[in-house]
């Protein structure tokens, strides 16, 4: 789209939304920042502490690197129980992302820049399956996009430019959480805010207390000795900075 023309819990279900104003923070590790030769190992690393699992799909058009695409993950969807968070940072994501929800992704996230037709596709993943999440880079104005938010489940706000991992936090970034979240409450919608670049454990706290509910985090996970127990302490700040700790 060039302009603007829903949760359970890790013991009951796919985590998705338990409420309109304050939903429950959860973190998404990104295998991005994974050993690609051990995926599956490295998934179910996280098993029974991560939310979601991300999954960064690059097509060297959109964005300038080339990562996974369908079938990784029709293979990783068979190794492991944690939800997919799949975020398509590709060109006609109309043509694709319909693929990865019918594969059993949990939620399905494509790039408002890529995108002709926003709510057509929202509604086409979810009639696929899956929910749906629309994601806005670095340098594009979050503004034109909020009239989406009553037809998306998740929208990803890039804390970093898309198209890389390791890059640091943007904190200017976090103006457009909270204009997010204004209008999420204003109009009491189920909505995942979620954000993605730079998250770890000094700055999940920033994004929680901004808005944010849902958290992707690469190296900050797979970068430490024991991954599952980062994601814990990960989690525990945000809820601190929500208050629900």
């Amino acid at each position: 789209m060039r302009a603007a023309t829903t949760d359970g819990s890790r013991d009951s279900g796919p985590k998705f939304y338990t409420s309109a104003v304050e939903p429950s923070p959860i973190v998404a590790p990104s295998i991005l920042a994974a050993d690609f030769a051990h995926l599956a190992d490295e998934v179910r690393a996280v098993e029974g502490s991560a939310d979601w699992v991300h999954v960064d799909v690059m097509d060297n058009h959109f964005v300038p690197n080339l990562t996974i695409g369908l079938p990784v993950v029709q293979s990783l969807r068979k190794a492991t129980v944690i939800p997919f968070d799949v975020h398509l940072m590709i060109t006609d994501p109309e043509r694709w992302a319909p693929g990865y929800a019918e594969a059993g992704a949990y939620n399905v996230t494509f790039h408002a820049e890529a995108c002709e037709d926003p709510v057509k596709l929202a509604k086409t993943l979810r009639a696929a399956g899956s929910k749906a999440g629309v994601a806005i880079d670095r340098d594009t104005p979050v503004e034109p996009y909020l009239e989406l938010l009553p037809f998306v489940d998740t929208l990803l706000i890039m804390t970093i430019k898309a198209g890389f991992g390791g890059q640091q936090f943007m904190p200017e970034m976090l103006d457009k959480v909270r204009d997010v979240r204004r209008r999420i409450r204003a109009k009491n919608l189920e909505v995942r805010l979620e954000v993605d670049g730079g998250i770890a454990a000094d700055t999940i706290e920033q994004a929680a207390a901004a808005g944010a509910d849902a958290f992707v985090a690469g190296t900050a996970v797979y970068g430490a000795e024991d991954p599952a127990e980062a994601v814990r302490k990960l989690r525990a700040l945000a809820e601190r900075a929500q208050g629900i700790a």
